[in-house]
């Protein structure tokens, strides 16, 4: 049987989406309840930059349907400022804040993003597994080295996802499964103007992902947020599936 295929955006807040995607004159709280009116899944990458409110994840959980999915985004300071380094007490207070979400049924992955410029360290990868608290949880790596299959066995055993991060300069990925789920980011069309999807590329991607949920559940986001591109590649997608 097929598996599920759940297709989003990375965010909902963009002033730029007024009118592409959002009504004209409907004020922004409402906003995440409309988005939700059109997908049944978000990325959430404000979790990146800061702790997020309690109260505020709270409102995301009230104002979006019942089988809602959140995928949120680790926090850079654990990643990009720590890098994997004396972060059990971080990975407690990023989930302390995030505590509504984790309380509810609508928790999905959460996306562990390193920095380019990070290298392979399998030991500091592992450690880190390790420590996660029950769940989903997808690696995006961003230096090539980290794609070997030492890697590949490290998420094999903490059932972790290797994240699929689509973007030009990073063509030496591999659309790898490490455990029953996967993750594709959509960062920028290889094709389409301006880092928009083109319909070839997507119907490409859509052969790909009908092929990998054979096998596989798939968590997919576009984060070519810019002039609405992000909103239109992903219900585009998702009518090809």
């Amino acid at each position: 049987m097929d598996r599920p295929v759940h297709v989003g955006c990375s965010g909902w807040q963009y002033k730029d989406w007024r009118e592409a995607f959002y009504p004209p004159k409907l004020p922004q709280r409402a906003w995440l309840s409309h988005y939700a009116s059109e997908f049944g899944t978000v990325e959430v990458n404000s979790t990146f930059y800061r702790l997020a409110k309690p109260e505020a994840v709270s409102r995301w959980v009230q104002d979006t349907p019942a089988d809602f999915i959140f995928t949120v985004k680790a926090s850079r300071y654990l990643t990009h400022v720590r890098r994997l380094q004396d972060v059990e007490e971080g990975i407690g207070k990023y989930y302390d804040a995030i505590a509504p979400l984790v309380g509810s049924p609508k928790l999905g992955p959460v996306l562990w993003q390193l920095p380019a410029n990070f290298n392979r360290d399998e030991d500091r990868l592992a450690e880190t597994c390790a420590l996660l608290p029950p769940g989903r949880h997808a690696w995006e790596f961003r230096d090539e080295s980290w794609f070997t299959e030492d890697v590949y066995s490290i998420l094999r055993a903490y059932g972790c996802a290797l994240v699929y991060g689509d973007h030009p300069e990073r063509p030496w990925q591999p659309l790898e499964l490490t455990t029953d789920w996967t993750f594709v980011r959509f960062h920028y069309g290889h094709r389409g103007r301006r880092g928009n999807y083109s319909e070839t590329e997507l119907r490409e991607w859509a052969a790909r992902l009908r092929d990998v949920r054979t096998s596989a559940e798939v968590f997919a986001y576009f984060n070519n947020d810019w002039e609405a591109f992000a909103p239109r590649n992903a219900k585009r997608l998702e009518a090809l599936l």
